[in-house]
């Protein structure tokens, strides 16, 4: 249902595994991310993490039969936000590696990530508006953040399906490549970004968040303050040292 493979260069790969049904998120398959990323966040070998559903798709949605006969009380009671929460936390930097479909639930969970890499082929959109029901693990609110309140309802009102290419142009991917490299541009990310500094990284993924939702005076506050704090760190004279010597810096993450 999910694979995990730790690489010696620091990078994390969890691949969604239930090609039988497009990689459906049922409650089963929530609750191994969650159990998964909770351990990759608190493991100090993993520096970045690829999120992907394989070379054909990524995640087509949630597991309709789930929706059959639930209630409300019952939906109320699964606490699925509870199952989202340690990859919206997680401080490792999250690359989603997007391939054929990424609807509904499928596109909630590829914008959990930091970065999104999309084949040529991928289609994203929340089409839940079809089926009598509106996204519920983040997808008006992080796609307005994305794309912007006029893109959001277009997409959101009409339950269309976007080309990878159109999530580019509105910022809903970070960048676009041919269908066989997607993956393996991917893990070309994650390795530079696993060769640098953990900690620099991870206040740069923090603030980043952070800053999004406070004021500008308070969020350059946070940065300036972030910034400060990285100038008691080991890696940060490695990384000068480094560059006055022109070496390759190694950082260890202290």
């Amino acid at each position: 249902m999910l694979k995990l493979k730790i690489q010696d260069d620091g990078v994390a790969i969890v691949e969604l595994n239930r090609p039988e049904v497009r990689n459906a998120l049922n409650m089963a398959l929530r609750q191994q991310l969650a159990i998964t990323f909770d351990q990759l966040d608190h493991d100090t070998n993993v520096r970045c993490i690829v999120l992907t559903g394989g070379h054909d798709v990524f995640a087509a949605g949630a597991d309709i039969q789930d929706f059959t006969t639930a209630t409300t009380a019952e939906m109320y009671l699964r606490h699925t936000e509870r199952y989202w929460q340690s990859i919206q936390t997680c401080s490792k930097p999250i690359i989603a590696a997007v391939n054929g479909y990424a609807l509904g639930g499928g596109c909630e969970l590829a914008m959990h990530a930091d970065i999104i890499v999309a084949g040529k082929s991928a289609q994203l959109g929340q089409p839940e508006v079809k089926l009598g029901l509106m996204p519920g693990a983040g997808g008006t609110q992080r796609l307005l953040r994305a794309i912007g309140k006029f893109q959001t309802l277009l997409l959101l009102l009409t339950g269309k399906m976007i080309s990878a290419d159109e999530a580019k142009s509105m910022g809903l991917v970070s960048e676009v490549v041919e269908d066989d490299d997607t993956i393996s541009h991917a893990l070309k990310l994650a390795r530079t970004i696993a060769s640098y500094s953990p900690i620099a990284v991870q206040q740069i993924k923090e603030v980043t968040l952070l800053g999004q939702d406070l004021p500008l005076t308070g969020a350059l506050a946070l940065e300036r303050k972030a910034f400060q704090i990285l100038f008691d760190t080991q890696d940060q004279k490695e990384g000068v040292h480094a560059f006055l010597e022109k070496r390759k810096p190694h950082y260890r993450g202290e």
